[in-house]
């Protein structure tokens, strides 16, 4: 992730933090299923962990991104992932 020390620890406790809500979330559509509760109560709940995760993913993507976009040589040394395979990674979220 781009940035200072400081920066780079913001964006990763913002991703943690998405992801422990959409675990939240997930525990709730567990809960509402073994409960019986109806469907569009699940349905729902499952919209909401479905978006909690795919945000997630685009904070993780598009810090990967401005990373490369910034410092391309760096990148390299670091998770060798190259701008197709950012590509790939962002479109399979979309």
């Amino acid at each position: 992730m781009p940035g200072t020390a400081d920066e780079q620890a913001a964006a990763q406790r913002r991703i943690a933090n998405r992801l422990k809500r959409a675990r939240g979330q997930l525990d709730a559509v567990i809960a509402a299923v073994e409960d019986g509760a109806p469907c569009r109560d699940v349905v729902t709940q499952l919209s909401a962990v479905t978006h909690a995760l795919n945000r997630a993913g685009f904070v993780v993507v598009a810090s990967a991104m401005e990373e490369c976009v910034s410092d391309p040589e760096g990148r390299k040394e670091r998770d060798g992932l190259t701008t197709e395979e950012l590509e790939q990674l962002f479109l399979a979220l979309a």
